[in-house]
């Protein structure tokens, strides 16, 4: 367990609870969606998007502790993150770089988020925890969101839906330095819904090599060469 501040591990006790509460419901969604229709039903579309709308969807405690320590090891001062939500996992990655730089302004966490309505609850999180300077959360399309960037990345964390991996590793990795790291959530639980990723990192111009880490779901980590 990692020492934080009182006012950041308040926040992330709560967000940490509320998301642990929707367990339930988002086990027996996804249950109910395979035995009517199999793996074929699984795939994100209006009714998934509608029943996500609230959830949090959030990146587990170990994980989420585990991409604080990386970053802290990488001394990351320019961080992604690849589907932010209600904000939990950016408040680790915003952490980080603030023990990292010591103030705001040498560096910065980019959040992406499509719905407007996680983005809010987000930064009202973000405010909470005095996280706010560290993070920029860019809304809509990250197509769209993380067509500008400027490098060096340190670290890209993916905790999206397996559609959304790809764009987003298309605009990030190539501003990626050597020795960044990529984190992508569940690669062993979807790893049909990564091969393009694997593809990708198979491809020796882009640099990449990768060891699934035993965490649940499997854990990701890729190395920018």
């Amino acid at each position: 367990m990692i020492a934080f501040d009182t006012k950041l591990k308040t926040v992330l006790d709560r967000v940490h609870a509320q998301s642990a509460a929707q367990d339930g419901a988002m086990g027996a969604y996804f249950r109910e969606r395979f035995e009517r229709g199999g793996p074929a039903a699984m795939k994100f579309d209006a009714d998934m998007e509608q029943f996500f709308a609230d959830k949090l969807v959030a990146l587990e405690r170990d994980k989420a502790e585990f991409c604080y320590q990386v970053c802290r090891s990488l001394r990351a001062a320019r961080i992604v993150e690849a589907g932010t939500s209600h904000g939990v996992s950016t408040l680790y990655l915003a952490a980080a770089l603030r023990d990292n730089v010591g103030q705001p302004g040498r560096g910065v966490v980019i959040g992406t988020e499509h719905e407007p309505e996680k983005a809010a609850a987000a930064r009202k999180n973000f405010a909470a925890a005095g996280l706010s300077e560290y993070i920029d959360l860019r809304e809509g399309d990250l197509r769209e969101s993380l067509a500008k960037l400027t490098g060096p990345i340190d670290f890209l964390l993916l905790d999206i839906w397996v559609d959304a991996v790809m764009p987003a590793v298309e605009r990030v990795v190539p501003h990626m330095r050597p020795g960044g790291v990529i984190i992508a959530d569940n690669s062993e639980q979807s790893r049909d819904g990564y091969k393009d990723y694997f593809a990708y990192i198979a491809d020796p111009s882009n640099r990449l090599t990768t060891v699934t880490l035993p965490f649940d779901g499997g854990l990701e980590f890729t190395v920018r060469g």
